[in-house]
């Protein structure tokens, strides 16, 4: 069975896309930006982009019926090198003790006040 989660957010309306998709026992999230989707609004440091990926991640994943220990791999984009430094404690958090196969990539986002993007693939673990 395939169900499609979304967060609201105008863009998955527009672009005809979920935040996320389960089939199974697998979630494959969308990339996800650092807004915060309930005023769509963007902080303007990469440190709070990135928690915001993160939590909104994290609530598609839930209610998808999966955690972030579920998280088999994670594609980062980011929008300029310096960033990884400062971003990499920050998903090491979230991630350190997950440890998912993962990609980070420098390149241009979307918008000119994104700076990292994240996505990720979910394996439910009681498989």
């Amino acid at each position: 069975m395939r169900t499609l989660i979304s967060t609201g957010s105008p863009f998955e309306k527009t672009a005809g896309y979920s935040r996320a998709v389960v089939q199974g026992d697998w979630c494959f999230v969308s990339g996800t930006t650092g807004y915060d989707y309930a005023t769509m609004t963007m902080p303007e440091t990469v440190e709070a982009q990135t928690r915001n990926c993160l939590a909104t991640i994290a609530k598609a994943l839930a209610d998808g019926g999966f955690e972030m220990a579920d998280v088999v791999r994670a594609h980062y984009y980011i929008t300029d090198q310096a960033y990884v430094d400062v971003v990499f404690p920050i998903l090491g958090e979230t991630f350190g003790d997950i440890r998912p196969a993962a990609t980070m990539i420098v390149c241009q986002l979307n918008k000119p006040e994104m700076k990292i993007e994240i996505e990720v693939t979910a394996l439910r673990r009681t498989a």
